[in-house]
């Protein structure tokens, strides 16, 4: 049966969701042209290939703080309200399939280990991306687990700090983390390849007193 984690916040949490948002008004930018993109979840419309244009910036500057060699590669930014709530909705009805005994508010907490609450998700303010790290032919590296292994299918390894993954998975993770970080990102610690700045998450874990970016319309 699941089990919460004493040591890492959800985004789920109440301390989260009570950030205030002092939207900024800044524009989703795409980012193709600019960084590599992946394909795997492109929508018609190229939505998932937007970003605040701040978080691009500061993207921008992490890709050229890598070693030579690597690379990032960007597998989702934005995506709309309706599609954040159906991964989670889905998500969450998966998890009480599986575990029959988790009561509602214990299958909702569960499911923000992997998707985000529609209420709190960054997806939805461009404020968060979803990648990886390739060579420059595009091969990607491994880190360990596919972007987007959930915590089931992977053992918890898609946790950013997961033990059972080799050597150099966990200092390729090592690799994005430096470049991120430096830039001005935080990571979700239940998904090594989910980073974010700006959102209510990044807000909390940087002790900053309110979001600069909250929900906002898809690219036109």
């Amino acid at each position: 049966m699941w089990q919460p984690s004493s040591d890492i916040v959800l985004i789920s949490d109440p301390r989260v969701a009570a950030i205030p948002v002092r939207e900024s008004g800044e524009a989703l930018a795409d980012v193709r042209g600019r960084l590599r993109v992946d394909q795997r979840l492109a929508d018609d419309a190229g939505a998932y290939a937007h970003l605040r244009s701040g978080l691009l910036a500061r993207l921008e500057r992490a890709e050229r703080r890598l070693p030579d060699g690597f690379h990032l590669l960007v597998v989702e930014g934005y995506r709309p309200v309706a599609t954040q709530r159906r991964y989670f909705e889905e998500y969450q009805s998966e998890l009480q399939a599986t575990f029959p005994e988790l009561s509602p508010d214990e299958a909702y907490i569960a499911a923000s280990r992997y998707v985000s609450p529609v209420e709190v998700a960054p997806h939805t303010a461009g404020a968060a991306v979803d990648l990886t790290l390739c060579a420059p032919d595009g091969t990607e590296y491994d880190l360990g687990t596919r972007v987007n292994d959930n915590p089931e299918d992977s053992e918890n390894a898609c946790y950013t700090a997961a033990a059972n993954i080799s050597a150099g998975a966990r200092a390729h993770r090592k690799i994005l983390a430096a470049a991120l970080e430096s830039a001005g990102l935080v990571n979700y610690p239940t998904e090594w390849w989910h980073w974010s700045h700006g959102d209510r998450y990044w807000a909390y874990t940087k002790g900053v007193s309110a979001a600069r970016y909250g929900p906002v319309d898809p690219p036109v």
